[in-house]
């Protein structure tokens, strides 16, 4: 039905597509949460705020969980070398995500000020620290991270959490947080009622012009610093998984080449600056078009990173020749054919089942509504 190597584009492209899923559903979650203290002036409003994502965060979350299975299971040697790798990064991120359901739970248990304060702040960490972290992977992403394979392609990572705290690493990590805030003040202004809509839209505007300038700053730095990685050897897409029969270089610049090669690609980033514009422009008049162009937004940025790598998945910045891409670090033809099979089945079911929620629960959340149900 397919070859080897379309299978591998296509995988290549579905994890794409997952992870904007994710970054698109879960991050107005991260959003709220990450304005939450600063958009509900007091206990009423922020439990306003809250109903617009209690119902919904963990059907958002099936993404995340549809990202790691892909990894898994389509890159084998992806998900051994970068959850191992980064294995205190990725544990700080699932503390700070379990903190959101418990939050959710046990905020209401008492109605001690202090002891909603504290769970407030739990909410907030829950939202700003999973979006910094993973903007400062994909920066490592891009720097190269610090692994090699032996003769049995066995990874041994030699790098280090805070090593992973690096200039353009909490570069990439804001550009995260900025857009992802953007994303969720959007959705908040479409889903409470005033004031908080008010406040909501002002600070989806002030982190789009945030995310503007740092994105800007972020495609500076790759031109300009960051080096890029290039194959520099014949290799046959359709060929066997083994990282080690390649070489590769490593120099300045080599990030932008994909984009002179498929000038198509150009519009990834221009995308993504246009989405935030058109965000920040129609926040307070049309939100529900914000959301639409703040989604489109994420979806560039995402893109414009796996454009930039493509066809490298994880660089190796110790040795080069040891870095995955997507023509070697697979799981076999079948494997990728039964794959493609069951999630042609599964992941519309997953597409219909979230519009429906979301049509339930279309409309906004008012303080009057509270009052009537004040269970």
């Amino acid at each position: 039905m397919f070859d080897y190597e379309t299978l591998r584009i296509v995988w290549w492209l579905l994890l794409g597509v997952l992870l904007i899923g994710f970054a698109v559903m879960d991050g107005f979650d991260l959003g709220v949460g990450m304005l939450f203290r600063w958009l509900g002036r007091n206990d009423e409003e922020r439990r306003a705020l809250l109903e617009t994502i209690e119902p919904v965060w963990e059907g958002n979350q099936v993404w995340f969980i549809l990202g790691g299975g892909a990894i898994f299971a389509a890159w084998p040697p992806l998900y051994a070398t970068s959850f191992s790798g980064f294995y205190v990064a990725m544990f700080v991120i699932l503390a700070a995500l379990i903190l959101r359901p418990v939050g959710f739970m046990f905020r209401n248990k008492l109605t001690h000020a202090r002891w909603r304060q504290s769970w407030d702040w739990a909410l907030f960490a829950g939202g700003f620290v999973p979006a910094l972290v993973f903007g400062v992977a994909i920066g490592n992403v891009l720097l190269g991270v610090p692994f090699r394979l032996d003769d049995e392609l066995r990874a041994a990572y030699q790098g280090g959490f805070f090593g992973l705290l690096n200039p353009f690493g909490l570069l990439c990590g804001l550009v995260s947080v900025a857009m992802l805030t953007m994303h969720g003040g959007v959705y908040a202004s479409l889903k409470v009622g005033d004031p908080m809509s008010a406040r909501a839209a002002r600070a989806a505007r002030v982190a789009a012009i945030a995310y503007i300038a740092l994105f800007a700053l972020g495609g500076i730095a790759v031109a300009a610093w960051v080096d890029g990685y290039r194959i520099t050897t014949a290799f046959d897409p359709g060929g066997p998984s083994n990282p080690l029969r390649k070489e590769v270089v490593r120099e300045a610049g080599l990030w932008l080449v994909n984009y002179s090669r498929y000038p198509w690609m150009i519009a990834a980033p221009v995308i993504g600056f246009l989405g935030a514009a058109t965000a920040f422009v129609t926040v307070r008049t049309r939100p529900g078009l914000a959301f639409l162009a703040s989604a489109c937004s994420l979806a560039g940025t995402i893109c414009t990173a796996g454009f930039s790598l493509f066809p490298f998945l994880l660089p190796s910045s110790l040795a080069p020749d040891a870095s995955l891409t997507i023509w070697d670090a697979s799981s076999s033809r079948t494997t990728l054919l039964i794959m493609l099979v069951v999630t042609l089945i599964f992941v519309p079911i997953v597409v219909v089942y979230t519009t429906w929620v979301f049509r339930v629960l279309k409309g906004k959340v008012t303080l009057e509504q509270l009052h009537k149900g004040a269970h």
